[in-house]
């Protein structure tokens, strides 16, 4: 007999969550963590340009009632609410990210399994198993393209967003599975979701705010790939590790299939998905960490005289390059990705959980104290961070003051993984401040108990219709506005 392709085993471990207890108790907590990670990050991004641009098109489109999409009064369908709620969950650059391979897997999964879920009347408890196979599949399809001797994921050294990539096929599982297709169909899905999956990285280099709506794209491709799978359009068997596949195609020689389906159904890499304590690019947390540290030891920007900033060589093209530009960002949303902003701002002093949204406006990446700061930032590259990255992302923040002292801190962990894990009371203050942007603090108190109580929802309008009746979007959000 032919031993089964890559994406029929991937359809046989994502219809193996019907069974009885679906994924099991504790992934679907895991799921339920990340729904209310998502659903925080989307109230958040209400007011941003691009939701405004995704919320414009979607009611333009217009279309048959079926599914929620956060900030419209209405149903819109289900492709339609997955392509809004997949822009305004990666919006923010808040969502949660998963090492080495350097993808948000959460912020297509979520929105395209919600939709979907709500769409066709699944259990909450069904909801958590899309979302927990969606993102292992959207994970380790992303593992694929992650080349140990290169430290780096191929993926991202060919500019390629990978999150978009990977999360549509990882989408388009859970999408199926809620769907009711049975394997092969499932493999359908995963098949056509591989031609539709796109995004390129080089908007995080010089500007231009397309990559917030790269994954609202992703959700709004698996949707649309379960559909067409159901309505009996086929994808290749060999889509992931044929000679024309995913992986030759985007990581070419350098891409190792076997990533996929080694460990599947028994090693869940789910729970080591790193939740965001800041929202801005990942890269640039270990340096706010090291910055809030040499604060805490009694640092002040007046007492600065140079700060170097060291990471590993990869990050310095997204953080630090070109350099009068990381020291100068057009917007606040280009400033989510400075190392010497970010440096700057949590130096100085920011909110939330160290930085928060009111740090990443358009006034105040203009503020002249911060850039002042900013500009005494050298970015270089650093060889003990190039040996841990991608598996962290580390940081090494140098302060030569002017009374002749040397300070030096150095974060090798990330704040929100495994090692170094965001608390329960974390995770709920960072929803309850993105909320507040949204909802009034008892709504969102309300939604976050219903969240943590999903296995037990029969019916997902108990979420859902709470939620589209409470939002109401205000200001103070960066604009993101484009270079000239």
């Amino acid at each position: 007999m032919t031993a089964p392709t890559i994406v029929q085993q991937l359809a046989e471990f994502t219809v193996a969550a019907r069974r009885p207890g679906g994924v099991g108790t504790a992934l679907r907590a895991d799921a339920a963590r990340r729904l209310l990670d998502v659903l925080g990050n989307s109230l958040a991004a209400q007011s941003t340009p691009a939701a405004a641009a995704m919320r414009a098109v979607v009611t333009e489109w217009g279309g048959r009632p079926m599914s929620t999409a956060l900030g419209l009064a209405d149903r819109v369908p289900t492709a339609s609410a997955a392509l809004l709620g997949g822009t305004l969950a990666h919006a923010m650059d808040f969502d949660d990210t998963h090492l080495p391979s350097v993808l948000h897997p959460s912020a297509t999964v979520v929105p395209a399994a919600l939709a979907v879920a709500e769409a066709v009347g699944a259990s909450g408890g069904a909801l958590l198993d899309a979302i927990a196979v969606g993102v292992e599949i959207t994970v380790r399809v992303g593992m694929a393209g992650y080349d140990e001797r290169l430290g780096n994921s191929v993926f991202f050294e060919r500019g390629l967003h990978a999150t978009a990539i990977c999360g549509a096929l990882g989408g388009a599982a859970a999408a199926a599975l809620l769907a009711g297709l049975d394997a092969p169909r499932v493999a359908h899905a995963l098949g056509i979701a591989a031609s539709m999956g796109s995004g390129l990285l080089e908007a995080n280099r010089t500007g231009g705010t397309v990559k917030r709506i790269h994954c609202g794209w992703a959700a709004h491709a698996a949707v649309t790939a379960a559909e067409l799978a159901r309505h009996g359009l086929t994808g290749p068997p060999t889509v992931i590790e044929g000679r024309f596949g995913l992986l030759q195609a985007f990581c070419g020689d350098q891409a190792r299939a076997e990533s996929v389906t080694e460990g599947l159904g028994t090693e869940w890499e789910l729970p080591g998905v790193f939740f965001k304590p800041y929202p801005c690019n990942h890269f640039t947390h270990a340096s706010i960490d090291a910055a809030l540290r040499l604060r805490a030891r009694g640092v002040t920007a007046e007492q600065v005289e140079r700060l170097t900033l060291g990471a590993p060589t990869p990050v310095l093209r997204t953080i630090g390059e070109p350099a009068a530009d990381k020291r100068a960002p057009e917007s606040g949303y280009h400033a989510a990705f400075s190392g010497p902003y970010t440096v700057a701002a949590a130096l100085i002093g920011g909110g939330g959980l160290g930085l928060f949204h009111e740090d990443f406006t358009d006034a105040a990446a203009r503020d002249p104290h911060r850039l002042a700061l900013a500009a005494k930032v050298d970015c270089v590259p650093d060889p003990h961070c190039d040996s841990i990255f991608p598996h962290q992302f580390p940081a090494v923040l140098t302060a030569e003051l002017q009374d002749g002292r040397v300070l030096t801190e150095r974060v090798d962990v990330n704040r929100g993984g495994p090692g170094n894990p965001l608390s329960a009371t974390e995770l709920a203050t960072k929803f309850r401040l993105n909320a507040a942007r949204s909802l009034s603090a008892d709504d969102a108190e309300v939604i976050a108990r219903i969240v943590y109580d999903t296995a037990e929802i029969n019916d997902l309008r108990e979420l859902l219709d709470p939620l589209r009746g409470a939002i109401e979007p205000v200001g103070g959000i960066a604009s993101g506005t484009e270079p000239g």
